[in-house]
């Protein structure tokens, strides 16, 4: 008998294809292939937040343009600053298009272009607060949008945009790093590797 629970879907497929397609610079290599074989050995229910208090998620890092800037929000529940993102939804099809729903949702912001595949794998704990999660095992995509004022979710008290080389205080603890990363690779890219916004 089949378990549902292990068993590869289109999505599974897809975000498994999406990790191994990132070329990924070498500090991430040994955690894309643990985020696969995660996918693999747990099928849909690595993507799904019901699925266990270990699972993926999805965060969008938004930039202006010029990417001297980031946008930023501070979790209700985590009380710090941390990019945009969440859980994977059933009507998501594939990771980008969950991290895009969550920024639009937690931002207000719609004039958004992506940038094209993963940039940022990050796992971590999490306290009490968040309930049955323990730990989520973040994949980071980028995008970019124009100086517009953001607007508050019913998830965070606050949604402001940052200068790089300012960020505030009370920063989730891996997000200096996974900011510093994020930029030097979209700097790398420009202005290639540019997508349309979906």
């Amino acid at each position: 008998m089949t378990n549902h629970a292990h068993a590869t879907t289109p999505r599974v497929s897809s975000a498994m294809a999406l990790l191994r397609d990132w070329e990924a610079p070498s500090s991430f290599a040994a955690t894309r292939n643990d985020y696969v074989a995660l996918l693999r050995d747990r099928g849909a229910a690595a993507m799904d937040r019901d699925g266990g208090p270990v699972h993926l998620t999805a965060s969008c890092f938004i930039f202006n343009t010029a990417l001297t800037h980031v946008l930023l929000c501070f979790h209700r529940k985590g009380q710090f600053w941390v990019q945009v993102g969440g859980h994977i939804d059933a009507a998501d099809d594939t990771l980008v298009v969950a991290a895009l729903r969550e920024a639009r949702e937690e931002s207000g912001l719609t004039e958004l272009t992506v940038v094209d595949g993963v940039l940022d794998l990050d796992s971590h704990d999490l306290g009490s607060a968040f309930g049955r999660c323990r730990t989520h095992w973040d994949v980071g995509i980028a995008a970019l949008s124009p100086l517009s004022p953001p607007r508050v979710s019913h998830e965070s008290e606050e949604v402001a945009w940052f200068t790089v080389n300012a960020l505030p205080q009370k920063l989730a603890g891996s997000m200096p790093r996974r900011i510093a990363s994020m930029l030097d690779q979209l700097r790398l890219r420009q202005p290639h590797g540019m997508i349309t916004g979906i």
